[in-house]
């Protein structure tokens, strides 16, 4: 779930995304609140009026928090809505431990990795040509939003399934990033699972 937020360009409305969709959608409004459908399933909702609603501040992609989220929760309540918000407030960029490298079966440039973020194993499909077993690496869970303002999602790259990202310095918008290609490595002291950000 993402919350995005800009008065100043496009008004006092706060883009909530449930969760990442494209295509056709279809909407449903009840006063100050706009349900975004697709296939039937709410997908995002928009809340105009949104500093009445809770004290958003920022522009951009907004954190989301416990008051947060009840704010939102009420004002989508106090329209007439019955959908519960469901929050994951866990960080999105953790060190992630790279267990095992093997090759992609359908592509020579990308390798299939299995990768320990302490919570769970995530299967990562990788196209870094510095990426090797072993390394503890900055990884990108599902619904982490990149500084380009992209969205991480389960995708299946060449016919694999790919459960988030391994992210380079340029990616993560760091200062005196490489510009070459490939992750960034990072070094012992780091742990397996902690934020990489302050979040």
């Amino acid at each position: 779930m993402n919350l995005f937020y800009n008065k100043e360009a496009v008004g006092d409305v706060a883009f909530l995304q449930i969760e990442p969709a494209t295509g056709e959608f279809t909407y449903e409004t009840k006063n100050d609140v706009v349900a975004i459908r697709q296939d039937n399933k709410i997908v995002g909702f928009n809340i105009f009026n949104a500093s009445k609603v809770s004290d958003i501040d920022g522009n951009g992609h907004i954190k989301l928090d416990e008051k947060l989220i009840q704010d939102l929760q009420q004002a989508i309540k106090n329209a007439g809505f019955t959908f519960e918000l469901n929050a994951d407030l866990s960080p999105k960029f953790v060190v992630g431990y790279v267990e095992t490298k093997e090759k992609h079966p359908d592509a020579d440039k990308l390798s299939v990795l299995n990768v320990d973020v302490a919570t769970e194993k995530l299967q990562i499909v990788c196209g870094a040509p510095n990426v090797e077993a072993g390394q503890k690496v900055v990884v990108a869970k599902v619904g982490a939003v990149m500084p380009s303002g992209m969205v991480i999602k389960d995708a299946a790259l060449r016919g694999v399934d790919s459960s988030g990202m391994i992210c380079s310095m340029k990616e993560l918008n760091l200062p005196n990033a490489p510009q070459e290609k490939g992750i960034m490595v990072l070094s012992d002291e780091y742990k397996v699972g902690q934020a990489f950000f302050e979040e």
